[in-house]
């Protein structure tokens, strides 16, 4: 199974089915690695460049994609020029949350997944029984995430894929007075807009959790918001998300907040984000 073997140095090491990689991570950095000897055993390295791509080392990579199985879902991978696989296992533990709102539901949700890049949010909740729309700005992200609905069995699950910018896919989508039930959204740090503008999340949080708040307006069961910037903790992120939604509604239902982390087999922790939602209560009778 995908999972954290070891971190520090500001790099973390990890199982990917037959492959272990090592990878920088910032977050790691002051951290020591607690099992040192098995950083040498890694199939390969990713370096950064200071022109753009990096570069995979190594002396056992990966000819081309592979796959791996984790959550009831079959993913692929791959080794990016951006030090990425395809996979974030950050996000695993929400997939099972995701699950358990779906089905808790009590009647088949429409669910939005804003910046979805390779589909794990939006497999967990098509698995779990929703309908769901999936945005990305980067075609060959949607291309991903449909193949990984493929391989996963979910080739004719409802699911809209959407190449688009986000921001201006909730504008149209309000416009139309389309409404979802459900809202999921992991927005890059940095980016470019439709025509090319720079895009910072720090400027742009707010605006786009109001939209998103308005296209659940009156059926919102649940928003979940998670980032991965510097700057924006748990903390600010509950806030920002407490601002977007009506007080008369908020009080509705629980808002709450955490860290992002990924636990490692050698027993450290991997800080990865911050997560923030809001989940509609349940009448007691359905609790």
């Amino acid at each position: 199974m995908p999972r954290l073997i070891d971190c520090g140095g500001g790099r973390r090491l990890e199982q990917f089915g037959p492959y272990l990689l090592d990878r920088p991570a910032p977050a790691a950095e002051g951290i020591e690695p607690a099992q040192p000897g098995l950083w040498r055993e890694a199939d390969g390295r990713y370096e950064r460049s200071g022109r753009g791509a990096g570069t995979w080392l190594g002396p056992r990579l990966p000819a081309g994609p592979w796959t791996v199985r984790l959550e009831g879902l079959t993913l692929e991978l791959r080794l990016t020029e951006t030090g990425q696989v395809g996979l974030f296992l950050e996000q695993v533990p929400l997939w099972r949350w995701i699950r358990r709102q779906v089905r808790a539901a009590g009647h088949p949700l429409e669910i939005l997944n804003l910046f979805g890049h390779t589909g794990g949010s939006t497999l967990a909740a098509a698995a779990a029984g929703a309908r769901v729309v999936h945005v990305d700005a980067a075609r060959s992200a949607v291309a991903w995430a449909r193949r990984n609905a493929a391989l996963s069995g979910l080739e004719a699950a409802p699911i809209r894929w959407i190449v688009e910018d986000a921001e201006r896919f909730v504008r149209r989508e309000l416009r139309r007075g389309r409404r979802y039930d459900a809202l999921i959204l992991d927005p890059p740090s940095y980016g470019h807009g439709p025509r090319g503008e720079p895009w910072r999340l720090e400027e742009r949080l707010s605006d786009l959790l109001r939209g998103c708040a308005a296209l659940t307006s009156g059926r919102r069961v649940f928003l979940l918001v998670t980032t991965h910037t510097p700057g924006i903790g748990p903390d600010r992120l509950e806030r920002e998300l407490a601002a977007a939604l009506p007080p008369d509604e908020l009080r509705l239902g629980r808002l709450e907040s955490g860290p992002l982390e990924i636990r490692a087999g050698a027993g450290g922790r991997l800080p990865a984000g911050a997560f923030a939602r809001w989940t509609r209560a349940q009448p007691r009778g359905q609790r």
